[in-house]
């Protein structure tokens, strides 16, 4: 019997003894040389955290505001497809642990269960991802389905107007079932010879010609808000703020899509700087423990947005492993405020963690 884990890694070997390779290999996997797959997770390794002692941590408060929603902790579930394959009950529960816990879960697009089935199975606060297709009509329909079905924004991924190249998935020419969110509106049958049905469907769907000018009409559709995904830069942050974004979410797709871009931690402060609070900043992409989370809080992001993690624990236990994740979590994070001098996390701040480019500054006086 596999020991339980002691930390949200420890899912990710009970993950790979439960999934067939090439589902495993689909989840784990990154763009290309996975470079930036990597460097999620090492950027976070260069950063110290630096403690303030002799504070009184007899309470401490992990909850926080996001979009006028109470949540737990600034732990929210991204947007991440497929669930069915890591466990039956695929995104239903995924949502019920996120309901649980009391944070927020991101339903994919691409889910496995229909965003009408995971609106009823639970009271989560769920936001939906929206990846824009040709089909402008079908791109409609689905807002209007999530408005009607109680999701409270829209998360419109902007890094993806073609799929990156996964080469794990083309060498084990996966096959993936049929969307359900589109069925009978779109076909997604796709066959193909050349590897991954993944790169031949999202080529063929999705609208490449999609640029910031178009925000005016996903707005037009909508009474929601709209949180802008897969920002990197300075440039960009301050287009999604003139758009009218609600909140920004700096993400790279998880290494996903385009390799050799930054990893996302090494870039939150330039985007957190251009906003200048104008609207909330998330961060996704590499968070593996408490201690990466209050890194992010403490370089600017009201919250962090966790996906690899939440499927390993889907894959290893079900309902009851995304809850252990989250969970985890939260626990590690409470542990690194209280030996940090921090008793909520408006008090985690800039001055808490020192990165390599403040440490070659220092060497510098």
């Amino acid at each position: 019997m596999a020991e339980e884990p002691v930390n949200v890694n420890g899912f990710r070997e009970l993950a790979r003894q439960t999934l067939p390779k090439m589902y495993y290999d689909f989840f784990t996997g990154g763009a290309e040389d996975q470079y930036t797959l990597k460097e999620n997770e090492e950027a976070f390794h260069r950063i110290t955290i630096q403690p303030k002692i002799l504070v009184d941590m007899s309470s401490i408060d992990l909850s926080t505001m996001v979009l006028g929603y109470s949540i737990s902790m600034p732990v929210m579930i991204a947007p991440t497809s497929r669930h069915k394959l890591a466990n039956p009950s695929g995104e239903i529960a995924t949502a019920r642990a996120a309901s649980t816990c009391n944070t927020i879960m991101v339903l994919s697009i691409s889910s496995t269960c229909t965003l009408e089935e995971v609106a009823a199975c639970c009271n989560a606060v769920r936001f939906f991802q929206l990846c824009v297709y040709k089909r402008r009509d079908i791109t409609a329909k689905l807002v209007q389905r999530a408005e009607n079905n109680g999701y409270k924004a829209i998360v419109l991924t902007g890094d993806s107007p073609r799929h990156g190249r996964r080469e794990a998935d083309i060498k084990n020419k996966i096959i993936i079932q049929e969307l359900k969110n589109v069925e009978g509106l779109l076909s997604t049958k796709i066959v193909t010879d050349k590897g991954s049905n993944l790169d031949a469907l999202a080529n063929q769907t999705r609208d490449p010609s999609f640029t910031w000018e178009d925000i005016g009409w996903l707005k037009s559709i909508t009474k929601l808000p709209i949180l802008i995904k897969g920002v990197l830069t300075h440039e960009d942050a301050l287009k999604a703020l003139e758009v009218g974004a609600a909140g920004i979410i700096v993400s790279n797709h998880g290494g996903r899509q385009l390799d050799y871009c930054p990893p996302t931690i090494s870039v939150l402060e330039e985007v957190v700087h251009a906003v200048g609070g104008k609207v909330p900043v998330f961060l996704d992409g590499g968070v593996r423990r408490g201690t990466d989370i209050f890194k992010a809080m403490a370089l600017g992001a009201q919250a962090v947005l966790v996906g690899r993690p939440v499927l390993y624990g889907l894959a290893a236990k079900g309902e009851n492993g995304v809850r252990r994740v989250l969970e985890m979590l939260k626990e590690e994070l409470e542990l690194t405020m209280a030996l940090s001098g921090c008793s909520n996390v408006k008090e985690i701040t800039r001055s808490h963690v020192r990165t390599k480019h403040d440490r070659q500054l220092l060497s510098l006086l």
